[in-house]
Parts: C-alpha cells; structure tokens; sequence
C-alpha cells in the first residue's frame, strides 16, 4: 500500500497529512508514504526531514516537474504497493480513508474508488464559498461533490487506484496542469475499467479563502478542461460547457444584440439571487450576497479558461501517448 502526497510550500499544512497517512489503521508493515516535493522554499522540507528521521516508511522524492500530475507520475514509479491512493496536502483525511478504500476496491472489483468531496471552511469566504460549490449552478456538477451519493460514476475526488490501472492504461499525463485526475479516469473507463464513488471514504478539503485564488483556480479549471476536451476529441460532461456557452452568448450579444444583454442578464442575476437565498439563507445576509457574488466569478472565469484553452490547445497540442508502468518485480512485491 502506497500513500502518494504531491507537495509543494505546504508548510502549515504538510505535517499534518503525513502524520494523518502514517497513522492510518492500516497494518504498519504494509503502508509505506511518498511525499513529492516540487522544489518548496517555505520550510517545507525540513518539516518533511524530521518527519521521515522518526519514521522510516516516509520516503521524499524530488518533483522537478513541480505540478501534481508529475509528482503522482514520480512517486507510483517508485511505489512499492500494489495498491496507490492520492493524499493532497492540503486536506484532511478519517483514521480509516485508506481503510476503507481497501474495501470498496475489494468489494465492487473497481479500478479507482474515492469519496465525496467534503468542505470545510475556516472563515466567512470559505463558507459562502461552501455553499455556492453545494448548488447545482456551481460549475460541473460532479457526483463527487455530495456525500449522499455513491455508486459507479466518470471520475472522483483523489482516488484509490489499483496499480495495474497505470500498467494497462498509463500514468497522469504530466503535461495537464489540472483536470489529471478526471483525464486519467476518463481513459480507465473508456478502456472498460469502472470508477466507484463511496460515502464510507472520508476527507474534507479546505477551499479557496480569496476572489483572486477562486479566480485563478477557476480559470484553471476551465483551461485544464478544455485540454481534455481537445485531447479526447469529445466533451464527457455537458454542463461543463455551460460556463463557456455563457461567456460567449454574452459575447455575442454585447456585439451584435447589444439591447438583449440587458435582459438575459438580469435573468441571470434573478436566477442565482434566488439559488444563493436558497443554499446560504443560514449564513445571514452577508453570507447570501458573498454567494451571490461568487457565482459570476465561477461561472467567468471557468468560460474564459475554457475559451482560453481551447485557443491555446488547438494551435498546439502538447499530449502524447500515456506512459505505462512496468509491473513490480518480485522483489519489490515482497517489500509492499
């Protein structure tokens, strides 16, 4: 078993997780943590250092690459287990996540197995922010985001793969700076393999605290989607389209029905006035308006990196075929 943790200036965060990895009730003997570190200058490794001087099963590897889908490549390269789960650094997981992961990979034969996508705010942002992502007007409108909900689904939150997943299908394509773990789960079920979302895997996550973080995570978002879009030559989720449908609707109008913007835009605003009321009303008014006002920045900046990407994929792909793992040696099982 392989805990992987991408890892870059994650300082206040990182000794947290990989305490929280090393103390899973797992057997001791089978777990081994991989931290990728993608050049931190925040103190970071020394955290890591005195960390791994107290325990031998954390190992920290360099990630020159820097963004995730390149850490996750490095570290299942080195991977011992025959099963790897994806820790981010900043989140937080229950005593049993990896537990339990074991056992819905066992008990549906899935290839990839995850859990919902838990918020958990510090600060008024991050509640507001909480809100608005729980609506079905928030950008994408992934299974993933409920913890009601379970059974066979395009993609999760993380994962826990079974390593014959990258020997049949490939690593991450280390060239996404985003959207890596919803491509790689595309290519495992278009290859006849299944992604299955449990209520029994648990871990909450910390969302943006700032208008120009969620902008730029949204932005992001939008870029990396429209990478996979172009890559796999078909959209997987309509409603991701949306956002971008309405920046350029908006476009349009302003351009050429310029009298028409005026009213669609006040439907608009009528529309996510009502839904912000409707999920945030036990925030207080200060706590709708802030939704209110975060669906235009989702929505924006998600249209905009979607058109982005878009002009900047087509003019020059940067994929290329997966690379695929090479099976453990016996040796190496023997040490998982």
């Amino acid at each position: 078993m392989t805990i992987a943790i991408p890892c870059l200036d994650e300082v206040r965060f990182i000794e947290a997780t990989v305490k929280t990895a090393l103390e899973q009730r797992y057997p001791a003997d089978r777990l081994e943590v991989i931290v990728a570190d993608g050049g931190s200058t925040d103190g970071t490794l020394d955290v890591l250092a005195r960390v791994a001087a107290a325990d031998a099963r954390l190992r920290v590897i360099d990630n020159p690459g820097r963004i995730q889908a390149r850490a996750m490549n490095a570290i299942i390269r080195q991977a011992r287990g025959d099963i790897v789960v994806r820790f981010d650094a900043h989140a937080d997981y229950a005593p049993d996540y990896v537990k339990s992961a074991v056992r819905v990979l066992e008990a549906t034969g899935a290839d990839n197995v995850g859990g919902a996508q838990r918020p958990r705010a510090e600060t008024p942002f991050q509640r507001a922010l909480c809100a608005a992502l729980s609506s079905p007007l928030g950008v994408g409108g992934a299974a993933y985001r409920s913890p009601d909900n379970h059974g066979w689904v395009d993609t999760v939150w993380l994962g826990a793969y079974r390593r014959r997943v990258f020997e049949s299908v490939g690593l991450f394509d280390d060239g996404a700076i985003t959207n890596e773990d919803a491509e790689l789960n595309q290519r495992i079920v278009d290859n006849g393999g299944r992604v299955y979302l449990s209520p029994d895997i648990v871990a909450h996550y910390y969302p943006r605290d700032s208008w120009r973080s969620l902008a730029r995570q949204y932005f992001a978002y939008g870029t990396g989607r429209a990478r996979t879009t172009l890559k796999h030559r078909r959209v997987v989720k309509p409603r991701s389209l949306i956002p971008f449908a309405s920046v350029v609707g908006a476009a349009l109008l302003g351009a050429l029905k310029r009298p028409l913007l005026g009213p669609c835009l006040g439907v608009y605003a009528i529309a996510t006035g009502v839904e912000a009321l409707r999920v945030s009303r036990h925030l207080g008014m200060g706590g709708v308006m802030r939704v209110w006002s975060m669906f235009p920045v989702l929505h924006t900046a998600h249209g905009i990196g979607f058109a982005y990407g878009l002009w900047r994929y087509a003019r020059r792909a940067d994929w290329r075929e997966p690379e695929k793992l090479e099976p453990l040696t016996e040796h190496r099982h023997a040490a998982a």
